[in-house]
């Protein structure tokens, strides 16, 4: 499992964010380890270790520290920003640093092992109605716990979350305390995308293939009632289903060309970058790249088969993606349309520049910072980060000098 890093990893990357680390061999690195799943062969050019972008010097500035274990954030028209800790709190970071004490009113989670409080989202007109959505690990019946979505409205002075109310349950729950997913991401269109996880134990994780249950899925719902706004497009189908066959997606954005976009945690060897579609299948676990965490092959080791779509890219070593957004902003023009996804394992801001669908190259940057556990753009075209540690920290990256 990808191992925590101490908050004076975030402080000691200056080097790095000078650019003494910056140089093309530090940059190759992460393309020269062997892949963990010998003999596999990937579909299409580019679609592994694509071509290294070089590196580049980045400054960093902690925002606020001594979060514990943030999972999502949200920026405020204010600038300000709410950032979920996974224990169950929900706080306001001033501009100037600030953290409030801990939001009322944020719904009951099981904070077990990766389950907690998990994302954030805003609504487009927030200035008015002030409303909200979280997504959480949702104690339920028998010790069982499955995702779950929330919506509410912050009150005026920031203090409390007003008439909270669980619009979607993942169904069935589970004995397990891993793999929620829990994305959640407004697609421009009315509806509310929220990703999720199989919930990682073997006999739940047979259920991404059941279309019959919302585990390994992408679902679509309406934002205010919870309504299903899906397109399964299969007989028998939950009606909120997108698409599934999905391992444990904890990044997604909506792409420049207007589509949704998704990054997942994959077995030993087989992390994914997804434009899923309504009504295909993603193939997990019948169909993955990688290994168990044994080295084992998952299933039959088969990494193509029809009626299951192929990632547009996928990674072997790990990152662990986090969170991800696609870069739009005026403070970083190079990166404009760029996909930068937080990675966990890879201790790093991953970069991966796209061209028609398709990845063109991949840069590493801030190695060495720690666990990224989601990525966003600011107002301003900085980058925000958070490094998913006890003693996590809300960073901000700004060109170098």
């Amino acid at each position: 499992m990808p191992h925590d890093c101490s908050l004076a990893a975030v402080r000691s990357t200056a080097i790095v964010a000078a650019g003494i680390l910056a140089g093309p061999a530090f940059a190759q690195d992460f393309n020269d380890a062997p892949p963990n799943a010998q003999g596999q062969s990937p579909a299409f050019e580019n679609q592994t270790r694509a071509p290294v972008l070089p590196d580049m010097a980045l400054q960093q500035e902690v925002i606020a520290e001594g979060l514990e274990n943030p999972w999502g954030m949200a920026q405020l028209p204010d600038g300000s920003w709410l950032v979920t800790e996974r224990p169950g709190r929900l706080r306001l970071i001033g501009a100037d640093g600030s953290v409030s004490d801990p939001i009322a009113g944020v719904p009951e989670v099981d904070g077990r092992d990766q389950g907690g409080l998990l994302d954030v989202a805003i609504a487009d007109d927030f200035s008015a109605t002030r409303q909200i959505w979280l997504s959480f690990s949702q104690p339920r019946e028998g010790g069982r716990t499955a995702t779950a979505v929330a919506t509410g409205s912050l009150s005026a002075d920031g203090a409390a979350i007003e008439d909270a109310e669980v619009i979607w349950q993942q169904e069935p729950a589970w004995d397990s305390t891993k793999h929620y997913g829990s994305r959640l991401v407004f697609d421009g269109q009315g509806g509310l995308f929220v990703t999720t996880g199989e919930r990682s134990v073997d006999d739940a994780r047979v259920h991404a293939q059941n279309v019959a249950t919302t585990l390994g899925k992408v679902v679509r719902i309406d934002p205010q009632s919870g309504a299903p706004m899906g397109q399964p497009g299969v007989e028998g189908a939950l009606p909120e289903i997108w698409s599934w066959g999905h391992r444990n997606i904890q990044g997604a954005d909506m792409g420049p060309d207007g589509a949704l976009w998704t990054v997942e945690h994959g077995p030993r060897g087989g992390d994914e970058l997804n434009r899923p579609q309504p009504g295909r299948n993603y193939g997990w676990p019948r169909v993955t790249y990688g290994v168990e965490y044994s080295g084992e092959p998952v299933g039959d080791g088969v990494t193509q088969m029809e009626g299951t779509e192929q990632p547009a890219y996928y990674w072997d070593p790990v990152i662990a993606p986090g969170g991800m957004s696609f870069y739009d902003g005026a403070m970083f023009p190079d990166w404009q349309g760029d996909l930068l996804i937080g990675g966990l394992q890879a201790g790093a801001l991953v970069r991966l520049e796209l061209s028609d669908g398709r990845v063109t190259g991949e840069a590493r940057h801030l190695q060495g910072i720690g666990r990224i556990r989601d990525v966003e753009v600011a107002e301003d075209g900085s980058i925000m980060l958070l490094t998913d540690q006890d003693e996590g920290a809300l960073v901000r990256i700004t060109p170098g000098q």
